[in-house]
């Protein structure tokens, strides 16, 4: 199944070691086959509030991301971008094929109705 690695990165000024990250980071994904999905776009924010930016990396597997996350060549490479830029990074598994969030619901309404002994 599809994982992604989303992060929410907040506004930083630029840093040059910013800039080696961008230079390094692809060639530590390929291994994981893990590709650029959103980077650097605006945000279109419709509800809430969202400083920042968003990054979303798609990889084959959650296994592949977490691989490449904890991989010595990415872990080589995160101070570069870390020490200059806050925000939050997370793996999440996509859905299935054939999700059925309608589904969801009915499961979600029948767990809320009382049960009758």
């Amino acid at each position: 199944m599809t994982a992604y690695a989303l992060a929410h990165l907040m506004p930083a000024e630029p840093h040059p070691d910013v800039a080696e990250y961008l230079e390094r980071i692809q060639s530590t994904l390929d291994p994981f086959g893990g590709r650029f999905l959103v980077h650097g776009a605006p945000v279109d924010v419709r509800e809430g509030s969202w400083p920042g930016h968003l990054v979303i990396i798609g990889f084959p597997t959650g296994a592949d991301a977490r691989a490449w996350y904890d991989s010595p060549a990415y872990r080589k490479i995160l101070p570069l971008r870390a020490d200059h830029i806050e925000g939050d990074l997370v793996i999440v598994d996509g859905v299935e094929p054939g999700h059925d969030s309608a589904e969801m619901g009915r499961a979600m309404r029948a767990a809320l109705q009382p049960s009758r002994k």
